[in-house]
């Protein structure tokens, strides 16, 4: 089936042919765009398309066959009630495929009176000021190199471009996000998703979308290091669109990356997460000196997999384990009534985040149901790359109006949870029990060997000779903590620490806005799995009888 549009069929075409490798996803895609041209009633503006692709006179570059497939579904394809089909594109590329130069075409394009819409203002957004200025440059020294044919046409300077006839003008902007209301673009653009970590600068900036007609947006990212955030999301979204499980909502999912990241090593498949990569031999011959770097030494070239192959890893062997295996922990805790538990918190600093929970083991899985508190610093909180208040309203954590976390908040918590559960022991880091000792010991937890003596205090010897089994509960996703994003926000901060007699320890990837709290609880409590084995797997019989003789 064809659209009977040059600029579609032709790059469908190609992805057919697999003139290049192409992944996954590209040929979930062709599927996708002919089975909604066939069962829609779409319309595609080819003397719109046809004015606007002429305006590549003004580059010095023209578009790829995928960016004019994704510039003509993006902007010239309409609906049966004149509204865009297509009216958000979410782009991820590796770095390399010359992203932001289509943006730039795609921002000019639509500024024209081809467009057909006055004052038709795009904002374009990133992460970092020098970011969002990239495309902004790329349309700047067009029209700065054109300028004698342009200027009749466009007035600009390194703040603003403006259209003189449409009145339409293209910004861009920096990532605070408090400086963004009020805007009526008619088109927003979000330069390298990956970076943002939350949805504010994202949620102000579409606000004003709407106020005018055929509203658009535009996401170009590679892939990046914030797990769990905006990106991750957007990603989920295009995968269950492609896959045919959600509808689009107009979302037009371009993605291009390693099927497996083994294929990393077979050059050839490069030219899955780059489609443009056939055209640039000078880009090849410098992936391929990085390529050697990454070979040597993957950690410290992590990058290459991340950005270039939209595949991240993380730092393999510093990492606690990989993102798919902190995404299997999002799996439903069933019930535990009665199930014997042991305990464990974390705190650095109670003016800080504290962290408890019990961990149940049965049939080999671990159960870990936890909670956190964390002060109500407004220093302290600026620098969390975390959303406290989404966190708090999921019930994961309590944030506390006090100088500093009361060691009565874990240890009350502990103990009401104690009511559902049978908590043998309980362990602490040695150098954190001593402000938690008295709480503990109302609670029934202490290390007096002539009293209830279940109170551990943990050395990092004990993290030693546990790490190996924790590594190994991720690894075959035996560890389930139900849909808890700040755990995963916790396991993702942590890293393995590897000494010279090759002993693993946990630390910290950063250790001021990146906590681990949660984690190192469950690690606390993972001390003590050996009390549980097997006591829970015991099927209790019931309706039985007892004789006495």
């Amino acid at each position: 089936m064809t659209t009977n549009c040059k600029s579609i069929d032709q790059y469908l075409d190609i992805v057919d042919r697999e003139e290049y490798p192409v992944c996954k996803e590209q040929k979930q895609l062709v599927r996708y765009t002919r089975r909604i041209f066939r069962e829609e009633k779409l319309t595609v503006n080819e003397e719109q398309l046809e004015k606007y692709l002429k305006l590549q006179k003004y580059f010095p570059y023209r578009l790829f066959h995928w960016e004019e497939f994704v510039f003509a579904l993006h902007n010239c394809v309409y609906r049966e009630d004149g509204e865009l089909r297509w009216p958000e594109l979410f782009c991820l590329v590796g770095r390399g495929s010359g992203k932001n130069g289509y943006l730039a075409f795609e921002d000019f394009a639509l500024l024209t009176p081809v467009n057909g819409i006055r004052e038709y203002n795009i904002d374009i957004f990133a992460n970092s000021e020098d970011q969002a200025k990239t495309t902004f440059k790329d349309v700047y020294n067009i029209l700065e190199d054109g300028s004698i044919k342009l200027e009749k046409h466009f007035y600009w300077n390194l703040e603003v471009i403006r259209n003189k006839k449409t009145g339409s003008e293209l910004r861009f902007r920096t990532s605070n996000h408090k400086t963004k209301d009020g805007g009526r673009p008619g088109k927003v653009d979000f330069d390298e998703y990956h970076q943002y970590e939350n949805y504010k600068t994202i949620e102000v900036a579409e606000t004003g979308l709407g106020k005018k007609q055929h509203p658009r947006k535009t996401i170009i990212t590679t892939n990046g290091d914030v797990r769990d955030g905006p990106l991750d999301h957007m990603i989920e979204r295009a995968e269950g669109i492609l896959a045919g499980k959600m509808p689009d909502n107009g979302l037009l999912p371009f993605i291009c990356r390693l099927d497996e990241k083994e294929e990393v090593d077979e050059e050839r498949m490069w030219h899955k997460a780059n489609p443009s990569l056939r055209y640039f031999p000078t880009l090849l011959d410098q992936m391929r000196r990085e390529y050697e770097n990454y070979r040597l030494d993957r950690i410290g070239n992590s990058s290459f997999m991340t950005r270039r192959m939209n595949r991240p890893q993380g730092d393999v062997e510093a990492a606690v384990t990989s993102w798919e295996n902190i995404l299997a922990t999002n799996r439903e805790i069933p019930d535990l009534e009665g199930c014997l538990a042991v305990a464990g918190i974390d705190y650095a600093t109670t003016t800080d985040f504290v962290a408890a929970g019990l961990l149940i083991e049965k049939a080999g899985i671990w159960y870990w149901i936890t909670h956190s508190w964390v002060c109500n610093n407004p220093d302290a909180l600026s620098r969390i790359r975390f959303p406290i208040r989404d966190a708090e309203a999921k019930g994961l954590l309590t944030v506390v109006d006090q100088a500093e976390i009361p060691p009565e908040a874990p240890t009350e918590w502990i103990q009401d949870r104690a009511g559902h559960y049978s908590v043998s022991r309980l362990a602490i880091d040695y150098y954190r029990k001593g402000l938690m000792k008295n709480a503990l010991r109302y609670i029934g937890f202490d290390d007096d060997k002539h009293g209830a003596n279940n109170l551990k205090a943990i050395r990092p010897s004990d993290i030693m000779q546990i790490a190996p089994v924790i590594t190994s509960q991720f690894t075959n996703q035996r560890i389930i903590w139900g849909d808890n994003p700040l755990m995963r926000w916790y396991t993702n901060n942590a890293k393995q620490i590897l000494d010279n007699k090759g002993n693993i320890t946990y630390g910290k990837i950063e250790p001021k806005s990146r906590k681990t709290d949660g984690f190192m609880a469950l690690v606390a409590a993972a001390t003590l799995i050996g009390d549980l084995q097997g006591s829970n797997d015991i099927e209790v019989m019931e309706d039985y009888e007892v004789y006495t003789y």
